[in-house]
């Protein structure tokens, strides 16, 4: 099954390479977002882009944004973590929350990316929603 970005090909060139890790899939909104995952150099698995986010205000539902698609795909067993890379907007939470319930009968870990502080960020000059996120998902050193 395709990864869902922009391609002529079924799996974008960096899905197609034989050195990703096929067990783990990253779901994003955008190509963009794609791009931006893979400048990090930290991530080897797959990606399911998602063309949007949920929107029903907008009416965008599950099926504009290809979740049965996804949910088909994580079905081949191949797949053993959805990492949800949405944005932290209320569309993207939402998104984030729809697809950890579309996962819950299958057989795979669901993860969310972290957010808080950015690196090299002074708290002095970060939000006071996003200091409080960072202290709630704090982690042990």
């Amino acid at each position: 099954m395709g990864c869902n970005t922009f391609t002529e090909a079924e799996m974008c060139v960096v899905c197609a390479s034989p050195k990703r890790d096929a067990s783990l899939l990253c779901v994003v909104e955008t190509p963009s977002d794609q791009l931006m995952m893979e400048q990090t150099l930290t991530y080897s698995g797959l990606y399911f882009v998602l063309m949007g986010r949920l929107s029903p205000l907008d009416g965008i539902g599950p099926r504009e944004i290809g979740l049965d698609v996804l949910q088909r795909r994580v079905r081949d067993g191949a797949v053993r973590e959805v990492i949800v890379a949405t944005n932290f907007t209320n569309e993207g939470e939402a998104t984030a929350h729809y697809i950890g319930e579309l996962m819950k009968d299958r057989d795979v870990r669901v993860s969310r990316i972290a957010r808080g502080i950015p690196v090299g960020g002074e708290l002095e000059y970060v939000d006071t929603g996003t200091l409080a996120q960072a202290l709630l998902e704090r982690r042990p050193v």
